[in-house]
């Protein structure tokens, strides 16, 4: 019998210790939200779409998408996801300070990638309204032949 009293009094209280750590997790999320929420900015994108036109299969084609930090604290581009593994970006590592522009570069290999191409990065920041930004870029790919041929 006190046995199974001490197994019992054991699982009540692992389950309250569990129960006290999650509630503290939640109470330092919620205290990291707010902390996070005063440090937003705002965010201009000079030219969020992109029409390329056509290029020859096999190039590679860097595209740049220029911004601007509107608000009054640092950006921070947290990350930027390509939609394809046809594409790598690279991004401003440091923060942008008020006022400044920055340069998020994708690289777009054509190999293997004929017709019409859309493709878009998908960027995470700090900023007001919403983090998550979508950039977009098209691009016609034409195969070599079909590049002579039109010439």
């Amino acid at each position: 019998m006190m046995k199974k009293l001490f197994i019992y009094a054991s699982l009540l209280l692992g389950v309250a210790c569990n129960n006290a750590d999650s509630t503290t997790a939640s109470v330092n999320s919620n205290q990291a939200s707010s902390v996070d929420s005063m440090q937003v900015t705002s965010i201009e994108w000079i030219e969020p779409k992109k029409n390329l036109g056509k290029i020859t299969e096999g190039q590679v084609l860097q595209i740049q998408f220029k911004f601007k930090n509107t608000g009054d604290k640092p950006l921070i581009i947290k990350s930027v996801a390509p939609s394809c593994g046809c594409t790598v970006a690279d991004f401003p590592k440091q923060p942008i300070q008020p006022g400044k522009e920055g340069t998020i570069i994708a690289s777009f290999d054509s190999k293997g990638r004929l017709d019409l191409q859309k493709k878009e990065l998908y960027v995470e920041a700090n900023t007001k309204g919403t983090t998550s930004h979508t950039l977009h870029f098209e691009l016609e790919v034409i195969k070599t032949a079909d590049a002579k041929a039109k010439s």
